[in-house]
């Protein structure tokens, strides 16, 4: 069995690590709050955002506060164990010893 087999491909970018991370501690964020933590812009966040969304890892709600429009994002229950099966694959490359 190879060692990078539960490494997960969807989170080898640090904005998709840094969004599921944040979402992992979070109930949801708006995409205001998201591209002022990962310290990025639209257009980058929105591309990373659509990648974790095709593999369906996180959900997207849209409303209106007032007359403004508020995107929120959270992690799915898929997303939530793909990303606890990567972080834990990567504590046991780390720790590997020989």
């Amino acid at each position: 069995m190879s060692i990078l087999k539960n490494i997960n491909k969807v989170f080898d970018h640090r904005v998709r690590l840094g969004i599921m991370s944040v979402l992992m501690t979070n109930d949801s964020l708006d995409f205001i709050t998201l591209k002022k933590l990962l310290d990025i812009t639209d257009g980058n966040l929105a591309s990373h955002i659509k990648a974790l969304e095709k593999e369906n890892y996180i959900k997207i709600r849209k409303s209106f506060i007032g007359r403004k429009p508020n995107t929120q994002y959270s992690s799915t229950h898929l997303g939530t164990l793909e990303f606890k099966k990567h972080l834990t694959a990567l504590e046991h490359l780390i720790n590997i010893k020989i």
